[in-house]
């Protein structure tokens, strides 16, 4: 028969030794931020859709009328585009999600910047 010890076991009353990482990882702090937000996908998933529609599908019109693009610019938004809507709304993991967002907004950026300036 199981009896009750009182006599509680050493283990669990000493902290264990923490190992402090004084590394900077960008990559690593990225895949943290994407793990702690897994419960928030649907909540990316709306942001993507609103920064996407209000902020970078008008950018080729704007770029291409005003400032002379090329027709490039209008397919790279458009690849962008459906990568970040199948990504999210496919059922791609959060960390995936995440990463072709970032590259979207990287490379729309950059366009700007190459075509304004």
């Amino acid at each position: 028969m199981a009896t009750l010890k009182t006599i509680a076991p050493a283990a669990w009353t000493t902290t264990p030794e923490q190992t402090i990482n004084t590394q900077f990882n960008l990559w690593a702090k990225f895949t943290d931020f994407a793990d702690s937000q897994k419960n928030n996908h649907v909540l990316w998933f709306f942001i993507v859709l609103m920064v996407h529609g209000v902020f970078f599908l008008p950018l080729p019109a704007v770029l291409m009328y005003y400032f002379d693009a090329p027709a490039g610019v209008l397919a790279i938004t458009m690849i962008c585009f459906f990568t970040n809507l199948i990504a999210t709304m496919g059922g791609a993991g959060i960390r995936t999600a995440l990463t072709v967002f970032a590259v979207s907004i990287v490379l729309h950026v950059l366009m700007a910047l190459v075509f304004i300036l």
